[in-house]
């Protein structure tokens, strides 16, 4: 059973709060056993086979041991695990009316089970605790003589209390993720402006001089004044801009990062985006912010360094689309076959190979005198 969406332990913060409850959990698992220990030994004249009773209730302790350790470690919360602890809490109902005899009016492990119950719905979170909650209801009906209104108290308060305890766990746990975010959105706008200030007062009131002093000095020096002002251009959109969305972890906003590439000019770059934000692993969005930024750089070198180019990013659904288009003179039939045999490899490489070492595709649509057009369309997850 895979965990509900928005449930996986992606970050710090989630795992923190599941394992806070886990430990929570331990410490009802010992009352409860505690619990199942005294009946039994109130009743020890009760079962049928009394070696046998006693040997169940040894490994309900043994197990509780165990399950105390075992889901203290986030690594060790495997389904497996929890499989085990279901069929050992089944294994217990289901004998016992073997063990205590055709008079048994309760199992031995008692209200024990719901220790299981709790782990499946803080691990699976409400579909988990109902699975669990149905099983156990199941094994306890199967060894009943007859339904009775406590049997049925019991069962219903299985079923219903598994899934909201499910529920809220994950409520917790997201609510964490969300308080995690938002510090560290905090952190970032603190961080940014912090380093506004310092860029403000050093490296953009130095490149404003060189401008100024190279305009002023004409010749070769306006080519350096130029850049001078191309570079402040950037940097001052790069420090204005608000901070980037904060997403789980290990993840960038792609909308933001590729204003990196439209605020860094030649050439004009008109970008669009169809949605206010979104998420990729880091790695993938580099790549495709690398291989937008060699679409956008050929515009300047193979059309001009005062061309326009469009950029559009378009979210898909489980794909990604970047187009980039320019109005230039197009690329003559046989151009980049040429390119590449001659070495020059930068559409190859730069752009065909990244889209595809993604397991992406990436087409290109080129006329003479009608402009280039690039489209990259790179899957959200990487290929199994």
């Amino acid at each position: 059973m895979a965990r509900a969406e928005g449930s996986q332990l992606t970050d710090p913060a989630a795992t923190a709060v599941e394992s806070t409850m886990f430990r929570a959990l331990a410490v009802l698992r010992v009352v409860l056993l505690l619990n199942a220990v005294g009946l039994a030994w109130y009743r020890r004249a009760n079962p049928d086979h009394p070696a046998a009773a006693a040997a169940v209730i040894g490994v309900l302790i043994v197990w509780t041991a165990i399950a105390v350790v075992t889901y203290a470690r986030p690594a060790w919360r495997t389904p497996a695990l929890l499989v085990l602890d279901l069929l050992i809490t089944a294994a217990a109902i289901l004998v016992s009316l073997e063990v205590k005899g055709p008079q048994m009016r309760a199992t031995l492990p008692g209200f024990w089970v719901a220790g299981v119950v709790f782990a499946w719905a803080l691990h699976w979170r409400w579909q988990g605790g109902f699975v669990a909650g149905a099983v156990v209801s199941i094994c306890d009906l199967l060894v009943r003589a007859e339904i009775t209104q406590t049997n049925y108290a019991n069962v219903f308060l299985l079923v219903i209390g598994g899934p909201i305890v499910g529920f809220l766990a994950g409520l917790l746990i997201d609510l964490a993720r969300d308080r995690a975010r938002a510090e560290h959105a905090a952190a970032a706008a603190t961080e940014r402006a912090r380093l506004a200030r310092v860029v403000h007062d050093g490296v953009l009131q130095v490149l404003t001089l060189v401008q100024r002093k190279g305009a002023e000095a004409g010749g070769e020096f306006a080519e350096l004044a130029r850049l001078a002002a191309e570079q402040e251009r950037a940097l001052r959109a790069l420090v204005q801009q608000a901070p980037a969305s904060a997403g789980p972890s290990g993840t960038v906003d792609l909308v933001r990062e590729l204003t990196r590439v439209a605020t860094v000019s030649p050439p004009r770059v008109h970008y669009t985006a169809s949605v206010e934000a979104l998420f990729l692993d880091r790695d993938r969005a580099d790549e495709v912010v690398a291989a937008v930024g060699e679409c956008v750089a050929n515009v300047a070198r193979h059309v001009s360094p005062e061309a326009d180019a469009w950029v559009l990013l378009e979210d898909l659904g489980d794909q990604v689309q970047v187009t980039v288009r320019d109005d230039g003179p197009g690329i003559p039939e046989g151009r980049l076959d040429s390119a590449v045999r001659e070495g020059r490899i930068g559409v190859a490489e730069s752009v065909r190979g990244r889209i595809a070492a993604l397991g992406g595709e990436s087409r290109l649509f080129s006329e003479p005198g009608r402009g280039t057009e690039w489209e990259l369309s790179i899957p959200k997850e990487a290929p199994a």
